[in-house]
């Protein structure tokens, strides 16, 4: 086998740059927080109308009009990087690999659920293990702007995460 010593020296190039590509993409992702999903001109003060409150179960069931349903269609194919927490939607024994992402613990299990345009749901490519998800995380990929219904609520936005991590403050 006759290797050249210019064909050696690409593939070790090749081979240390690896380990970077993942923070490539992260540096190459956007950063938003949750007000950037809502669409610019909507106020976030007006995504939730002033709701039912039942006092015999003291509950509050926000009512949403239709700027719950709007959405920032800027982001339709970005790659994205965003924080929130995780709700699981399929777990496997290596973790969760769909769940919705939320802007704050316990949203859609012991609160009525946010409005569409602040909800996320994620594939991730690479499952997140299951002992993490009371942890805010990072959470970067491809964004789509897409309603769609899951067993919890009605979410306004798809994300198939590339890269998830633990967010520290």
């Amino acid at each position: 086998m006759n290797t050249s010593r210019r064909s050696i020296l690409a593939l070790g190039a090749a081979t240390l740059s690896l380990p970077l590509l993942p923070h490539a993409a992260r540096a190459a992702a956007r950063e938003i927080g949750w007000e950037d999903l809502i669409p610019p001109g909507v106020p976030y003060s007006e995504i939730i109308g002033e709701g039912e409150i039942d006092e015999a179960a003291d509950t509050w069931n926000p009512v949403f009009d239709e700027n719950a349903t709007k959405l920032n269609d800027a982001l339709n194919g970005e790659m994205i990087r965003m924080p929130g927490y995780i709700i699981p939607l399929e777990q496997s024994a290596e973790g969760v690999t769909e769940f919705l992402l939320v802007p704050y613990v316990g949203a859609c299990i012991h609160v009525p659920p946010p409005p569409a345009n602040q909800l996320v749901v994620v594939n991730a490519e690479t499952p997140w293990p299951s002992d993490n998800l009371w942890e805010a995380v990072w959470v970067t990929g491809e964004m789509r702007t897409s309603l769609q219904e899951t067993e919890l609520a009605q979410t306004g936005y798809a994300l198939r995460a590339t890269e998830m991590e633990i967010y520290e403050w």
